[in-house]
């Protein structure tokens, strides 16, 4: 509850952000509404079209039980432990060791899995990592990244248009003649910041909430703390050449080589979510 508590104050932050920038900055005019509408627009043909566009992002290749007839059926049993319906399985090619859950409900699902995750992991730990994209699916993160993507996408697209009207003349136009140029430079600037530092702290809440997901639906949260230290390691020995926009999908910080702080992280450090997955384990001990 304490992370749906938090998702929920970072998605209202955003929304905060993106009255104050349009209040302040650009007030009623029909430009506002009409670069609202189509960041809006756009980011819902995105969501609709979310599944299709991140598996081709990863020339993930479906496969069928006969293809894979271990996974599929583990799967098949996490899915009806979860109670949702059998999620499209895929596997991405490559030595890299990653998965990740996409699709806008449990009915429009899939779970993609890397074939270095096949290669690397033990049962149980796949096992786990499974149980925590299938969790992604439960908690419908899709749809509260989306909501994200679509607000952050307004903020970047109305700092887009203040940058516009900076360079053109535009800021002496409906009731903006007394805007400050050194107050909307600073708006052009920092607004999409700020909008991707909420956007990344809301993947990182989600994280720790399919964790712990995990760890209920396997009752094994420490195969899933193993599973997380062994990919961790694989990724920093093999960086997995991630496209941004998709990063935050992965079950592991895919680690580009890029060295840019915790507030501009796409998941939490590998070290709190195996802590907070130990916590799990001692609280399951403690209650038998």
């Amino acid at each position: 509850m304490n992370n749906q508590l938090k998702t929920a104050a970072l998605l209202a932050a955003l929304s905060a952000l993106l009255i104050a920038i349009s209040y302040w900055v650009i007030g009623g005019s029909a430009g506002l509404i009409i670069g609202v509408g189509i960041a809006a627009a756009t980011n819902l043909i995105s969501w609709y079209q979310s599944d299709k566009i991140a598996l081709a992002a990863y020339q993930a290749q479906p496969v069928s039980p006969s293809d894979a007839p271990g996974l599929y059926r583990m799967v098949e049993k996490l899915s009806a432990k979860a109670n949702i319906p059998t999620p499209r399985l895929y596997i991405v090619p490559g030595s890299n060791a990653n998965a990740f859950a996409t699709g806008r409900d449990p009915e429009n699902a899939a779970v993609a899995v890397t074939e270095g995750i096949l290669n690397i992991l033990p049962e149980e730990e796949l096992e786990a990592v499974i149980a925590h994209e299938l969790t992604h699916i439960i908690n419908r993160d899709t749809l509260t990244q989306a909501v994200s993507a679509t607000v952050a996408g307004a903020i970047s697209f109305l700092a887009q248009m203040v940058s516009y009207s900076l360079w053109f003349g535009g800021n002496s136009r409906d009731g903006n003649r007394n805007a400050n140029p050194l107050g909307m430079l600073l708006t052009v600037t920092l607004a999409p910041l700020a909008a991707s530092v909420i956007q990344l702290a809301i993947s990182r809440t989600r994280e720790f909430s399919a964790d712990a997901g995990a760890a209920k639906l396997t009752g094994n949260p420490r195969a899933l703390a193993q599973a997380l230290q062994r990919l961790d390691v694989t990724a920093r020995q093999m960086p997995m050449q991630a496209n941004p926009a998709f990063e935050p999908l992965l079950i592991i910080n895919p680690l580009s080589g890029k060295f840019l702080g915790n507030l501009f992280r796409t998941h939490p450090s590998t070290e709190d979510r195996i802590e907070a997955l130990l916590k799990i384990e001692q609280q399951l001990l403690t209650s038998v």
